[in-house]
């Protein structure tokens, strides 16, 4: 690789003075900066990025680390992000896996926005020790280089659960996330504590992952063990809809025999046949905030950690348990067709 030494040694010049008319200074005389201009062009020169980072302490491009691209909450997340630092003088990227990490402590970036849980806490905090500005969207963290932009997720399963209950449901399956998921924690002890407030009301839970297929597993065991009126909460989207389509082939049906809620309100889940309850939030919203957040962490500037609020979104999927009769006709079906 080319440096700004070979362009000194051929032109002649020290190495500050190339630097000088690298950088458009008017230290330099114009004759003296075309001729090291031509030079660096004639040897393809091409000025180390991470070199000058480390000069300038910045790089005006932020970070955004995902453990996933995958889903449809993504695409609004980081376009709220990306109008934000644009707007600021900011470029984004956009990060996965484990040797992306070292973009940090190396100041490849001015900062990061942490949605990804391969990212230890501790790791972070070290981070954040030595002065890296940080955001995070998946964990609760007390550090003043730190800031925490999170969705309600327990205000959000709350409404879910409440609104099955006020249905008349008296059992409730809960299909969870991937362990390990900061969502998923936080969406199931919600419905814990809602299930310890109502004795009367059954719920089940079964492991999902945050898949169309988890839901598509979860809704096989419930077609397994169907005894009557019930309702599932799938913690997202994703897997409410990968439930509905299996039901779908089922004698079950979706707002009849079974009542089903999801969480994210994903644009697909309008065009879910009955349109799929869900728990809503402003996914662009939530991005713009979370690059808000950090650019005023890098600027010095206070900031207070921010919560992103939720809503129910009420749909067919969710209408109530259905009358005792036309659970025997149910089970007559399915004899039948097994």
């Amino acid at each position: 690789m080319v440096s700004i030494k070979d362009i000194a040694k051929q032109a002649g010049v020290s190495i500050s003075t190339v630097s000088y008319a690298l950088n458009g200074s008017n230290k330099v005389t114009d004759e003296t900066s075309s001729k090291i201009l031509a030079i660096a062009k004639e040897l393809n020169y091409v000025p180390n990025a991470a070199a000058r980072t480390l000069k300038k302490r910045e790089s005006k491009i932020l970070g955004v680390f995902l453990t996933d691209f995958s889903g449809d909450v993504y695409g609004d997340l980081l376009s709220g992000m990306k109008a934000v630092c644009n707007a600021q003088g900011y470029d984004l990227i956009v990060c996965s896996g484990k040797q992306s990490h070292r973009m940090l402590p190396e100041r490849m970036i001015d900062g990061a926005i942490i949605l990804d849980h391969t990212f230890a806490s501790e790791e972070l905090m070290q981070y954040a020790d030595r002065g890296h500005k940080i955001v995070v969207l998946d964990r609760e963290m007390d550090h003043p280089n730190i800031n925490q932009v999170l969705l309600d997720n327990k205000a959000g399963a709350t409404l879910a659960m409440e609104h099955l209950i006020e249905q008349g449901h008296k059992k409730i399956y809960v299909v969870t996330g991937p362990e390990g998921s900061f969502d998923s924690v936080q969406r199931l002890k919600a419905v814990r504590q809602v299930a310890e407030r109502e004795a009367d009301v059954e719920w089940i839970e079964i492991t999902g992952d945050f898949e169309k297929s988890g839901g598509e597993r979860a809704a096989d065991q419930i077609v397994q063990v169907y005894d009557g009126p019930a309702a599932v909460f799938c913690l997202n989207d994703e897997m409410a809809i990968g439930l509905c389509d299996r039901l779908a082939e089922s004698a079950l049906g979706v707002g009849q025999e079974i009542d089903v809620i999801g969480f994210d309100n994903i644009e697909l889940s309008k065009y879910v046949q009955p349109r799929l309850a869900s728990i809503d939030y402003s996914k662009r919203k939530w991005g713009s905030l979370a690059a808000e957040q950090l650019i005023k962490i890098i600027a010095g500037e206070p900031v207070d950690h921010e919560r992103i609020y939720v809503t129910l979104v009420e749909g067919g999927s969710v209408s109530g348990p259905m009358p005792s009769d036309s659970v025997i006709s149910i089970r007559n079906e399915r004899a039948v067709s097994y």
